[in-house]
């Protein structure tokens, strides 16, 4: 949307939100009428609920099972989150919807008109309702806009069934309702948005109640993923949408994530950046700042399920333990070269091209990302990134199909090869495109899901975890597959056979980087960066150190205890938000 526009609708709408009671026509800004009695101002106001999406954030995924970072979130470490440091328990977002809901009924402007706008809001009201109860659990459903002195302000939570199934009926509306079917620029919220985020949440619901068999409700587990099924299939069938293949497979996929102008076959809604009008992300910041970020790497266990090219597991071939970095990413899913640095990975700095391996100024592990972060060296410095942020893309949609139907055990091969198949095909996987797998990969089972059999469930978890990589979906996807150890996962890196020796990570005949114990050599070559793996340093535990002592691969901060707990499922609710409402329970265990 015009970022103008856009600012201009939050100012108005935060006006309203300001006065009490809302009826009241204040002077210096556009009054009620004026808002709900035409078009322009039904689409003015519905602006500001897209301030509820992520944005321009690409570091949703920091908290997840394959990135190793800075510092252990204390949310996962023993003892060391409580009630008063969770948050998230706002509701300013809820009331501006409810209050746009309520208000939608001037008779001036034309009732599909009214239901259009009313549906969009009710496309966020379910968005809002999905993030909290992901993130909470049961929670108090408000379907108005509340008073300072409303008693409904001190309601308890409300069941998740009720919420949810509120939020199911907002969606539908949506669905129903919304009248713009393709929107070019990709930054408002069409018809077919409004099915993939139905597809998302049914998706989540669905396994949620599927694998938390402690809620006992597993009877409705597969209504939910047959809505979500539905809700893909009618994005699949008639939403106009394809995976971006321009570029080749070497570049297509990462591609999506660099461009400045959103990838229109394939991106579903975006948050644009605009030079012009000062709007940018900080990716590279972020992402490539040993400051700034929190140096997020991928783990090695994680990067292990990228599948070679012919379509056969990595971890197959019995020389996996010890292979050096520069031959454990040759021949593999065309996916790794476009999220990780290696091989033929180059930089632009000053207009030249420099090679860029792994660098451990950032990097714990070795596996450096890249998928959001642009090749010119010029935007690390600050919030610079000109590319598009997407929110919602058609490859999200063909698997949230996939897995539901997998969970229903009614995936066809012919499902399979126009979901997992086309996403495969893109990345250079040149077996298993067509046909259903039939075999389980033990690393997976082993790894990641020991209580799953079933070779397409296991397939379609790999393809989900690689194909939506850094994406944001990634601890959604563990609370609801109730696989919350996975957070405990070591944070380990590649495979180093000796100390001292310098590696080159990129075969292009220069060294990069050394692993010492003690004293850095001396002389030290010139170039290679070395990196002190010593069991302390300072007198204290060093955090990043070899496996075996002096050989095996990275670790990182395995000093630090991480432990999972059934009750790290859902936040608790803050502290203060109980103080100032007493009938408010605590989530269990908290």
């Amino acid at each position: 949307m015009n970022k103008i526009k856009y600012f201009l609708a939050v100012c108005i709408c935060a006006a309203f939100a300001a006065c009490e009671p809302l009826d009241q026509e204040p002077q210096s800004t556009a009054s009620k009428s004026a808002v709900f009695g035409s078009e322009n101002g039904l689409q003015l106001f519905a602006n500001s609920f897209y301030t509820i999406l992520p944005g321009t954030n690409t570091t949703l995924d920091a908290m997840s099972d394959y990135l190793a970072v800075k510092t252990v979130p204390t949310f996962i470490q023993e003892n060391a989150f409580a009630p008063s440091q969770s948050s998230g328990w706002t509701w300013t977002d809820l009331r501006n919807i409810n209050y746009f809901i309520v208000n939608c009924t001037d008779p001036k402007v034309p009732i599909d008109v009214r239901k259009n706008y009313i549906g969009i809001a009710r496309f966020f009201r379910a968005y809002f309702y999905f993030e909290k109860v992901k993130r909470f659990g049961d929670v108090p459903w408000m379907g108005k806009p509340l008073d300072i002195n409303d008693p409904a302000l001190y309601n308890p939570q409300d069941p998740r069934t009720l919420v949810l199934d509120s939020v199911l009926a907002d969606l539908n509306y949506a669905c129903e309702n919304i009248k713009t079917t393709n929107d070019a620029t990709r930054s408002t919220v069409t018809k077919y948005v409004a099915y993939a985020l139905k597809s998302r949440i049914c998706l989540f619901e669905g396994t949620f109640r599927k694998y938390h068999t402690e809620l006992n409700l597993e009877g409705t587990a597969d209504a939910w993923l047959q809505e979500a099924a539905d809700a893909a299939q009618e994005v699949m069938t008639n939403g106009g949408y394809s995976i971006n293949n321009t570029g080749g497979a070497g570049s297509s996929y990462r591609l999506v994530f660099t461009n400045p102008t959103p990838i229109a076959n394939e991106v579903m809604l975006a948050s644009i950046c605009d030079a012009s009008l000062g709007v940018y992300n900080d990716a590279n910041w972020w992402w490539t700042s040993g400051t700034y970020g929190a140096k997020a790497s991928f783990i090695r266990t994680f990067i292990n399920t990228y599948l070679n090219l012919d379509g056969t597991p990595f971890t197959d071939n019995p020389e996996w333990p010890t292979m050096l970095f520069k031959d454990e990413v040759k021949n593999r899913d065309l996916r790794l070269k476009q999220t990780i640095r290696l091989g033929d990975y180059k930089r632009i700095s000053g207009g030249n091209q420099v090679a860029a391996p792994p660098l451990f100024t950032y990097t714990f592990t070795g596996y450096q990302p890249i998928k959001w972060t642009l090749d010119d060296t010029f935007y690390d410095s600050g919030a610079l990134n000109i590319n598009s942020i997407s929110l919602f893309r058609y490859a999200e949609v063909l698997l949230n199909f996939a897995e539901a139907k997998a969970e229903l055990g009614t995936l066809t091969d012919a499902e399979w090869a126009q979901t997992v198949g086309v996403l495969r095909a893109r990345a250079g996987i040149t077996n298993g495109l067509s046909t259903k797998p039939t075999l389980v990969d033990s690393y997976l089972v082993t790894n990641y899901f020991p209580g799953i059999s079933d070779p397409v469930i296991l397939e379609v978890r790999r393809e989900r975890g690689i194909e939506l990589s850094l994406e944001g979906f990634r601890f959604s996807d563990i609370l609801r597959w109730k696989r919350g150890e996975l957070m405990q996962m070591t944070w380990n890196g590649f495979y180093v056979p000796e100390l001292v020796t310098p590696m080159d990570l990129n075969e292009d005949g220069v060294l990069d980087v050394a692993f010492y114990q003690g004293d850095k050599p001396n002389p030290a070559i010139a170039g290679v960066t070395y990196v002190d793996v010593s069991e302390t340093l300072s007198g204290k535990v060093n955090s990043q150190k070899l496996k075996n002592g002096n050989s095996g691969e990275l670790t990182w901060m395995t000093e630090i205890s991480r432990k999972w707990d059934d009750k790290l499922y859902y936040y608790p609710i803050p502290q203060a938000d109980r103080v100032a409402n007493p009938n408010l329970y605590q989530n269990p265990d908290w």
